[in-house]
């Protein structure tokens, strides 16, 4: 069993930012995720899309805020339980938690912090016959190991970034790798469209569109694929079909843990420290809902930085806390060690 101070349920940049204000106050994180890589929505759906609103930074790439959020909170250490659902909780006498996920995994801990974002994600499937009966037979929702595909045949159906980046990745690792979108535009970055057609010029990517794959076949696993072209059909044999047509939000069995609800959001008290109506339980990030609420990424920081505060009088009742400023005492001078850094910054103002 994994034992930690705070289990954070969602590895988004909330959930992230979340580890460093952990951190300062020298409380441990494990973070658990249905998606097979932190990031969130910013890593799965857009990575390469930039934001505007994050303080400090002009512009930033949604893949590149999670590199830095990844590189912050390096130093603090923390668990990682990716490709795994948060399923049930149970609340122990002294006033913790374990918590179990849908493959078994469990995780006890002081506090628990809900920053799943709009929802535990899953991937929106395309409506084809018997898609079901080759799920991890063929039909892939999700590049967990890029190694899995080596020098296999692959089709990638979709038309946003995350199709557009796995086919130029898989383009280096996949012995044949095809790309079909129904358009013939793509929504993807630019740059990314344009790589894309110097590897089908490079005879690296087949590219088909519009088309749609209409049908799947094969004995025990996928074999081929029908394609709808303009009403014309072609079957091409292949291992391996990737359907990338981005994630479908959903609060999952959150919904069933006994918390406040409104409107598919978990209900916090914003007037104190972003707890649910179940003491130990917060939810921070845009999955929560009060009076006046935004769903902004910087909004996510704020809560998880007061959230962190209460999980620490929460574990130390009583015990009066000094906020100290990173630019005085630095990142580790929150443990006391640096206390002549301080007094040299302070005598420098004198």
């Amino acid at each position: 069993m994994i034992t930690t101070d705070i289990l954070i349920i969602g590895a988004g940049p909330t959930g992230l930012f979340t580890v460093f204000e952990a951190g300062l106050l020298k409380l441990k994180c494990h973070l658990l995720d249905a998606l097979p890589q932190p990031g969130g929505q910013l890593a799965e759906l857009y990575p390469k899309k930039p934001i505007f609103d994050i303080p400090g930074f002009p512009e930033v790439l949604a893949g590149d805020l999670v590199d830095n959020l990844m590189e912050q909170i390096k130093q603090f250490q923390p668990g990682f339980t990716l490709g795994e659902r948060a399923e049930t909780i149970d609340k122990q006498e002294d006033g913790t938690f374990i918590v179990t996920s849908d493959k078994g995994t469990q995780i006890h801990c002081n506090s628990v912090a809900i920053a799943g974002g709009l929802g535990s994600f899953e991937p929106r499937k395309p409506i084809i016959d018997d898609i079901e009966f080759y799920e991890d037979k063929g039909v892939e929702y999700f590049v967990r190991n890029p190694e899995q595909f080596r020098d296999k045949r692959i089709v990638i159906a979709g038309g946003g970034d995350s199709a557009l980046d796995w086919s130029i990745f898989l383009a280096n690792v996949a012995s044949e790798v095809t790309l079909i979108h129904r358009r013939n535009e793509f929504r993807g970055a630019l740059d990314s469209v344009e790589k894309v057609q110097e590897l089908k010029r490079a005879g690296k990517i087949k590219l088909i569109t519009p088309a749609e794959v209409v049908g799947l076949g094969g004995v025990e696993k996928l074999e081929w694929i029908d394609i709808d072209q303009d009403g014309a059909h072609q079957k091409i044999a292949t291992d391996y079909l990737i359907p990338l047509f981005g994630l479908t939000p959903k609060l999952g069995p959150i919904a069933n843990w006994g918390l406040e609800i409104e409107k598919n959001a978990i209900k916090v008290n914003n007037a104190l420290d972003y707890q649910t109506n179940i003491p130990g339980i917060y939810a921070i990030g845009d999955i929560n809902t009060y009076p006046g609420k935004l769903k902004l990424i910087l909004c996510g920081f704020h809560e998880a930085t007061l959230m962190c505060q209460s999980v620490y009088q929460r574990m130390n009742p009583g015990k009066k806390y000094v906020l100290k400023y990173t630019t005085v005492s630095g990142v580790d001078g929150f443990d006391g060690s640096r206390k002549e850094a301080e007094k040299a910054v302070v005598k420098s103002i004198e």
